[in-house]
C-alpha cells in the first residue's frame, strides 16, 4: 500500500496501470473506493492515480498548518513530484474538484485535461454553510456521527430514489458510523470546515481552457445541482455532461456512464500519445 509523507503525515494513494497518467480526487467522506469502477476500467490504458483525503481512507490525519484547499492541492502536486509525473489528466469530483482546480490553476503547465464532476467553484451559500457547520458542532462535540446524524447526512449523496438497503448505501452508512471520535475531531471535521469556507473561484475560472475542461454532474445531485455545473461550463466555455440516474457520488451511482465519459475525454486529449 503506498504512502507520500507530506507536512508530516502519511497520504495514502493508489498507483495502478501505465500510460498517459489521470489523477483522480474523490468526494469528503469518501475514499479512493469510490473510483473503483473507474480505476479498474482506464488502467488498462492510463497510469491511474487516487488519493485518500486526509483522514479518509488509509491516509494519516490533517497535517498542522493545512488550512485551505491550497493545501490541499500543494500537497497534491508533492505527490506528483514524488512520482515524477510531469503532466496529468485531473478528475475531480465535489471537494477533489474544489481543490484540483486550484492546482491546475496555480500550476498550469502540469494539466493535460481537467474533469469537474458533481463539484462547484464559488462559495459555498450562506445558509448551507451554516447548516454543515452546525452539523459539524455536534459531531465535535459527542465525538460520532450518531444514528440521527447518519440519518440526515447520508442521503446527501445519493439521488432520492436509491434503494437505502443496496450494498452501496449500507457501505458508506457503516464506515462513517466507525470513525472514531479522534478521527472525527482531528481530520474529518476540520477538512469538512475548510471545503465550506472555500474561496469563490468563479471569478477564475475563464483562466481554464475550455478546450481541454469539462463539467459533469448527476441529474439528481443535490449538493451540487445541475444548475451550478450548467453556471461553471458556461464561466468556462466548456461542455457541460449530466449523469442519469445519479446523485453526487455519479462514479458510484452510474459507473458505465461516468467510465465511458472519462474514457472518451481522455482518448481525446491523448490521441497523439496512445
Amino acid at each position: 500500500m503506498p504512502f507520500f509523507t507530506v507536512d508530516g503525515q502519511a497520504l495514502h494513494y493508489i498507483d495502478q496501470g501505465t500510460g498517459p497518467a489521470v489523477l483522480l480526487a474523490g468526494s469528503y467522506l469518501w475514499d479512493t473506493a469510490m473510483w473503483a469502477p473507474q480505476i479498474a476500467a482506464l488502467s488498462s490504458h492510463y497510469r491511474v492515480i487516487a488519493l485518500d483525503l486526509w483522514g479518509h481512507g488509509e491516509s494519516g490525519r490533517l497535517p498542522e498548518g493545512t488550512t485551505s484547499l491550497d493545501d490541499i492541492a500543494r500537497q497534491a502536486l508533492a505527490l506528483l513530484d514524488h512520482l515524477q509525473i510531469e503532466r496529468i489528466t485531473l478528475a475531480g469530483l465535489s471537494v477533489g474538484g474544489m481543490w484540483g482546480v486550484r492546482l491546475a490553476l496555480s500550476a498550469p503547465q502540469r494539466i493535460n485535461g481537467l474533469v469537474l464532476l458533481d463539484t462547484y467553484l464559488g462559495v459555498e451559500p450562506e445558509p448551507t454553510r451554516q447548516y454543515y457547520f452546525s452539523l459539524f458542532k455536534q459531531i465535535e462535540e459527542s465525538g460520532e456521527i450518531s444514528e440521527q446524524l447518519l440519518d440526515i447526512v447520508v442521503p446527501i449523496f445519493f439521488r432520492p430514489g436509491i434503494d437505502p438497503q443496496s450494498a452501496l448505501y449500507q457501505d458508506f452508512r457503516a464506515r462513517l458510523a466507525a470513525y472514531t471520535a479522534d478521527r472525527l475531531r482531528e481530520s474529518i471535521v476540520p477538512m469538512g470546515r475548510i471545503t465550506f469556507s472555500r474561496e469563490d473561484l468563479l471569478p477564475r475560472l475563464r483562466e481554464l481552457e475550455a478546450a481541454t475542461t469539462l463539467v459533469v454532474c448527476g441529474d439528481q445531485d443535490k449538493p451540487r445541482p445541475p444548475s451550478e455545473a450548467r453556471e461553471m461550463a458556461e464561466l468556462i466555455g466548456c461542455d457541460c455532461v449530466l449523469v442519469p440516474q445519479a446523485g453526487h457520488i455519479s462514479s458510484r451511482e452510474n459507473p458505465e456512464f461516468v467510465t465511458q465519459v472519462l474514457l472518451g475525454f481522455l482518448r481525446e486529449r491523448n490521441r497523439n500519445t496512445l
